[in-house]
């Protein structure tokens, strides 16, 4: 098996409230701006125990999400080693193939790769994460009979074969300048789920 992984997915970005990427329209304000947070509770990639660790993307999406063209920086947390880092970026840029290469084909540039500090603490849609420059509060939409609002079957995912709770972000904060991303927005799109991603 080349790699399985399972995890927790976290998004957030400038659209609005829903953001309109994953039905296939055009984001609001005709570009989008956002974060896409694999946290990994479990895993391995070609033998290497990749568990508890995380690779997040910081994205400029130009256009329609479907287009492709995306601008990205690419964080993966301080404390994996040389040999998970190695592991993990194999998986993000599609060298092993999966359902991971089809979403990152529609990466046009990776502007930077970046090791930083990690901190994700979400439960049921509701919570915090901090990455590096990244700063964002979530909570979930609830439906009428108390569950979490889900979407399935959208055209795109960032979590194929599996549900997405949409939500709001309370905060959202970018402060990377040198990468083109300085963000500071309150009531906006957040998206969360759980992954499996496998490959042989």
């Amino acid at each position: 098996m080349a790699y399985q992984l399972e995890g927790r997915l976290l998004e957030v970005c400038t659209c609005e409230i829903l953001c309109p990427c994953w039905v296939g329209e055009d984001p609001d304000g005709g570009t989008c701006d956002g974060l896409i947070s694999w946290q990994i509770d479990k895993g391995t990639i070609d033998g290497v125990d990749v568990s508890g660790h995380n690779l997040t993307v910081l994205t400029h999406i130009p256009g329609n999400i479907l287009q492709g063209n995306w601008r990205v920086v690419v964080y993966i947390d301080d404390k994996t080693t040389p040999e998970q880092q190695e592991a993990m970026l194999n998986v993000w840029t599609g060298k092993l193939g999966g359902p991971v290469a089809d979403l990152v084909q529609l990466v046009g540039e990776v502007i930077a790769v970046e090791r930083v500090p990690v901190f994700v603490d979400v439960k049921e849609g509701n919570g915090s994460l901090r990455i590096g420059p990244i700063e964002a509060d979530m909570a979930p939409f609830k439906g009428a009979t108390g569950e979490s609002t889900a979407l399935h079957d959208t055209v795109f995912t960032t979590i194929p074969g599996s549900p997405a709770y949409p939500g709001k972000a309370s905060k959202y904060k970018v402060d990377a300048p040198q990468h083109g991303f300085s963000i500071d927005l309150k009531g906006h799109n957040a998206v969360q789920g759980s992954f499996r991603f496998e490959a042989a």
